[in-house]
C-alpha cells in the first residue's frame, strides 16, 4: 500500500497502480487555490493531482467536512473524514512571553499559523487597526516562503504599536501563548481543519463538527459532536451536541436531532 499526501504528489498516484499497489490519497486542503498557486502551470498541477486522486486512488482521506463536501458535489467520489489528531499544550502561565514580549495573561488577541496569504492575516490587521481596545495583536509564526508579503504585514501594521510580530515559536513559549490568550483567531481563506485551532487550549471542539470560515471562538467554550457553526460567527458560550449556531454572538437556530 502507497500512502501519498497533498494533491500536488497525489499527481502521481497513478504510477504505484501500474504495480497493483493500493493506494490512499489524504487531501489536507484544496491546495490549488492558495494564493502562490493560484495562476500559471503550478495551480494546473496541483488540480490535476486531485483528479488523478479521484480517479486512481483506492480511499481518499479529507480532513474536514467542507472538503468532504467538495468532494462529493465536484466529482461524486466519497471520501473518509479523519479529522488530524494534536497534542494540546501544556497549561502554563505567563513567564517567557512577559520576559521577551511583555505580554500578561488575557492582554492579547493571538495569531498563530505559517505568515502566507491566503491565512487571512491582512485582514486582520486591518479589522484591528480600527478597533478601540488596549488588547495587543500577537502575530505568531514564520514566514514560510513569503518573505515579500511579511514585509508587507510589517508595513501595514506600522504605526501600531499594539500589533506584535514574534516570529516562529515553538515549545513552552508556543504552549504560554496558548495557555494566556484572550482570543484566538484564524481569519483564513483556505483552511482543512487547522492544528493551530485545535491545539486552542481553552476549546473543545466534539467529534464531526464544522467550523465555518472567519468564525472566532471566545474563551474556555466547547463546541459539541456534530455541530455546524456559521461563517463569521463569534461564539461566546456552549453549542450542545447536533445544534447549528450562527450569528455574533453565535445562538443555536437549530437542533439536527429533533
Amino acid at each position: 500500500m502507497v500512502h501519498i499526501h497533498a494533491e500536488g504528489p497525489a499527481f502521481f498516484c497513478w504510477i504505484p497502480k501500474l504495480f497493483g499497489k493500493r493506494v490512499i490519497c489524504t487531501i489536507h486542503g484544496l491546495d490549488w487555490a492558495r494564493e502562490k498557486w493560484k495562476f500559471g502551470v503550478g495551480s494546473k498541477f496541483i488540480r490535476q493531482g486531485e483528479k488523478n486522486a479521484v480517479k486512481y486512488a483506492d480511499e481518499i482521506i479529507v480532513l474536514s467536512k467542507d472538503v468532504q463536501k467538495y468532494f462529493m458535489d465536484t466529482y461524486g467520489r466519497e471520501t473518509h473524514f479523519i479529522p488530524n489528531g494534536v497534542n494540546r499544550p501544556e497549561n502554563r502561565k505567563a513567564k517567557l512571553i512577559t520576559d521577551n514580549f511583555g505580554l500578561e495573561k488575557d492582554s492579547y488577541i493571538l495569531f498563530l499559523g505559517r505568515l502566507v496569504p491566503e491565512k487571512g492575516i491582512r485582514y486582520l490587521v486591518e479589522a484591528f487597526k480600527n478597533v478601540k481596545t488596549d488588547k495587543k495583536l500577537v502575530i505568531a509564526g514564520g514566514s514560510s516562503d513569503t518573505d515579500s508579503f511579511m514585509e508587507e504585514l510589517k508595513e501595514l501594521a506600522k504605526g501600531d504599536d499594539r500589533i506584535l510580530f514574534t516570529g516562529f515559536v515553538q515549545g513552552a513559549m508556543l504552549d504560554e501563548l496558548y495557555s494566556n490568550a484572550y482570543i484566538y483567531t484564524l481569519p483564513s481563506d483556505l483552511e482543512g481543519m487547522p492544528l493551530s485551532l485545535q491545539r486552542g487550549q481553552k476549546v473543545s471542539i466534539g467529534e464531526g463538527s464544522y467550523i465555518g470560515i472567519n468564525t472566532v471562538i471566545v474563551g474556555n467554550v466547547k463546541i459539541g459532536k456534530h455541530c455546524v457553526i456559521g461563517a463569521n460567527s463569534v461564539v461566546t458560550k456552549d453549542v450542545p451536541d447536533y445544534c447549528v449556531a450562527v450569528g455574533s454572538p453565535a445562538r443555536v437556530i437549530k437542533n439536527m436531532k429533533n
